[in-house]
């Protein structure tokens, strides 16, 4: 049996709805789906609830589902023996949970806020990707887009100080936001942290008490303000980019 059901809190939703009025859909896996396609995808799909604290998978888990964030955020961790947890990269809207062919969980992944999941039975996921002209290379695409985010991140976990880091998931988490919303990049960009300072630390492999630092810093700098502990607006997108020390600011 699916170890999901077993959670009461998990709550499954049933109910239809219009694929084109997704707020995810322009940046999905069914982005580039032609209407028989997504009339297949919608005869087979569910939405699901995930609270804050629950896991989506565990390593070593049989996968029954796989399917696309529609909102909230998830984290993907690994643990060692020893109990120390890496936290390996973060979900956002649009971006999609599981892999095709590979029916047993290599990692755990964990909804760091309420999660809302559009989710598709792995089987009939695996014979519909086989005959869609569109899925096949969008899955692959983000699959590419998700090798390139953990290069950039071995580089900042390896090599980048604790403000080019911090700067770096505030750039990187602002560039998501406007691309979801199709939004211009402009001053004063408002955004929310997803992760709690306990987590984001983690994620950055830094401390709560660097990360509280770092971002007093760049506030201090006019770069950024802060709002309570997850309101944050970024004044200056060029001088943030400037803070990462990526290539691309030069």
């Amino acid at each position: 049996m699916d170890a999901h059901l077993l959670h009461s809190s998990q709550l499954e939703n049933n109910s239809k709805r219009d694929c084109s009025a997704c707020p995810i859909r322009h940046n999905a896996i069914c982005s580039r789906c032609q209407p028989d396609e997504l009339n297949a995808l919608d005869q087979m799909k569910t939405y699901r609830m995930f609270e804050k604290g629950e896991a989506i998978t565990h390593i070593g888990e049989n996968i029954a589902y796989v399917g696309t964030i529609v909102s909230g955020v998830a984290a993907i961790s690994k643990s060692l023996e020893d109990g120390r947890k890496q936290i390996l990269g973060i979900l956002l809207p649009s971006d999609f949970v599981g892999r095709p062919g590979h029916p047993v969980s290599t990692y755990d992944v964990v909804a760091e806020t309420p999660v809302e999941m559009c989710r598709f039975p792995i089987a009939s996921f695996e014979k519909l990707l086989n005959q869609s002209p569109a899925l096949g290379p969008r899955l692959l695409e983000k699959t590419f887009d998700e090798l390139d985010t953990a290069r950039e991140w071995m580089l900042l976990l390896g090599r980048k100080t604790a403000r080019e880091k911090l700067a770096t998931f505030l750039h990187m988490l602002a560039i998501r936001m406007t691309r979801l919303h199709a939004m211009p990049i402009v001053a004063d960009i408002q955004l929310e942290l997803p992760l709690t300072r306990k987590v984001l630390s983690d994620y950055l492999g830094l401390t709560m008490e660097t990360v509280s630092r770092q971002l007093s810093r760049l506030s201090k700098d006019g770069i950024i303000s802060i709002k309570g502990q997850r309101q944050i607006t970024i004044h200056d997108m060029s001088a943030l980019l400037a803070e990462t020390s990526d290539e691309r600011s030069g």
